[in-house]
């Protein structure tokens, strides 16, 4: 564990192989298919279901399920099963505290490319002892659209991740001196997980496969990591304490000397991160998919 901590603090993620029983990965595909199903024929976005266009048809299809703990309970009990929760301990130390989750389907065929971002431009918290771990439901290859980070800018400034004077949740690659050539793909079995710091800059292509990526994605912090006032309401302590999935909770906050930039103004298109992103004046992923079938790749 000493050694999964040292490699984090260095590039600002980790994989972890064959975390998550097989078993319990087969009920959460099934469980995913049932609600797949259930929101077969939607055509707009709603509290459950993100609607995007598919690539080549332009149809609707479903390609993200908002905050899935509150759709059903067994992505709530994953939440604090000891296999993820042993190495968030190591990574964040004895107080846990769950944050939000969403389940990223990014269907073959479907476009849904994230640009490259950093989770703390959304919610900047009083420390950085803030991550993202993903759960891999399907096998992750360079050709079903895996995350993408760019080891140590966990490290480095937070970016501008505004457009036209206001939030869009995305970095603009033109404006920044980072070279994406050298992002490294998290790929791996199902059953496996990655984590990412809140800092680490990072992003995924569209799925250019005939296979399915789902992606589980839960976001935890230290206890003594408060959300800063006006990114996440603050309305019921209860609740809020609820949320320690290891340790024990506390009313005094961790203040760390950490770079900040606020996600104000919003964003024109309120919602999810593909809504936000909208509005980003030079989509990175979208040159590139044109340029690779330029060149017949």
């Amino acid at each position: 564990m000493d050694q999964l901590k040292a490699t984090y603090e260095e590039k600002g993620y980790i994989v972890c192989e064959n975390l998550i029983p097989r078993p319990v990965v087969d009920t959460l595909r099934s469980t995913i298919d049932t609600i797949v199903s259930d929101g077969a024929g939607l055509t707009e976005s709603d509290e459950v279901y993100e609607i995007l266009e598919d690539t080549n048809t332009r149809a609707p299809r479903i390609e993200r399920i908002k905050s899935p703990h509150n759709v059903h309970a067994l992505f709530d009990e994953v939440i604090r099963r000891s296999e993820i929760t042993d190495v968030l301990m190591t990574l964040l130390g004895p107080d846990v505290r769950f944050q939000n989750s969403k389940l990223n389907l990014k269907s073959k065929g479907g476009r849904a490319p994230v640009e490259w971002h950093q989770d703390w431009a959304f919610y900047p918290h009083t420390n950085d002892d803030v991550l993202a771990a993903g759960i891999l439901l399907d096998d992750m290859d360079l050709d079903n659209g895996p995350l993408l980070v760019m080891p140590g800018t966990h490290r480095g400034p937070v970016y501008d991740h505004h457009s036209g004077g206001a939030f869009c949740g995305a970095i603009d690659p033109t404006s920044v001196d980072l070279d994406f050539s050298k992002a490294v793909p998290l790929t791996g079995k199902a059953g496996s997980m990655t984590v990412h710091h809140v800092r680490l800059v990072h992003g995924s292509e569209l799925n250019r496969s005939g296979k399915q990526r789902r992606l589980l994605l839960y976001e935890y912090t230290a206890a003594d990591a408060w959300p800063m006032a006006g990114v996440e309401p603050l309305t019921d302590f209860e609740e809020f304490n609820n949320r320690l999935v290891r340790g024990k909770p506390t009313n005094i906050p961790r203040v760390e000397p950490v770079p900040v930039r606020m996600p104000f103004p919003k964003a024109p298109y309120q919602g999810s991160i593909y809504e936000n992103q909208r509005t980003l004046s030079n989509n990175y992923f979208d040159h590139q998919t044109e340029q690779k079938r330029a060149e017949g790749t």
